[in-house]
């Protein structure tokens, strides 16, 4: 989507992830007392739950969430401002990484980074305010409707859960669209007249994921 100019708050919100990431590319004792491990968040670190969605891996991690944060920021804030989107980015980490705390619960050495959670519950905070809105991509040579990647990004999160496909935080992925979906719709609730039907199919991935979950078929 076209977006010729870019906010403060998105200025300040990349500003802080880089300063994070680069100190943490610097600095190993910085990166691992700040990444998100679930044994140091069960011993009462919970700062780990804010601090490890502004780490990232490297230089192209960090690019490639900030790029995707600067093309669909405007699209939430233009509409809901830029307190709410604030709201929105926070509330998206944080739910990124109670879903992957909740999934990896039992396993205490596992860690992740990356403000992926935060930066897809403003994708999807997005698409859900514009589902009309299209999606070009180097690899496919025609646009995609925003809700179509939208529902195909979910459906291949659950699929990555589900067989742990690369070393990708696939849930922190799926909670933050959950996060960004739910805020958006508590915000503007008029959504639910005016794009029923977006609203419903943007929550199909989020039914199969709870269906999945309750049988027992997710691992």
């Amino acid at each position: 989507m076209d977006n010729l100019g870019i906010s403060l708050v998105t200025i300040v919100i990349i500003a802080a992830n880089a300063i994070m990431s680069f100190k943490g590319f610097d600095d190993r004792g910085f990166f691992e007392k700040y990444k998100f491990n679930v044994g140091s968040i069960k011993r009462g670190e919970q700062i780990r739950m804010f601090s490890s969605g502004f780490l990232h891996a490297d230089v192209t991690h960090l690019l490639f969430n900030m790029f995707t944060l600067y093309f669909f920021a405007d699209a939430v804030i233009l509409q809901l401002g830029s307190f709410n989107f604030i709201i929105i980015y926070v509330a998206s980490l944080v739910f990124g990484n109670l879903l992957s705390l909740y999934f990896h619960k039992d396993e205490y050495w596992y860690s992740a980074i990356g403000a992926s959670g935060a930066v897809t519950g403003i994708l999807y905070a997005a698409i859900l305010l514009q589902p009309d809105m299209k999606l070009y991509m180097y690899f496919i040579p025609i646009p995609i409707p925003g809700y179509v990647f939208g529902i195909g990004y979910l459906l291949y999160s659950i699929y990555g859960m589900k067989k742990r496909i690369g070393n990708i935080g696939h849930d922190a992925h799926f909670g933050g669209a959950v996060g960004g979906y739910a805020v958006t719709l508590i915000m503007m609730p008029s959504l639910f007249t005016t794009n029923i039907g977006y609203v419903g199919l943007l929550a199909v991935p989020i039914i199969i994921l709870f269906v999945l979950y309750k049988t027992g078929k997710l691992k």
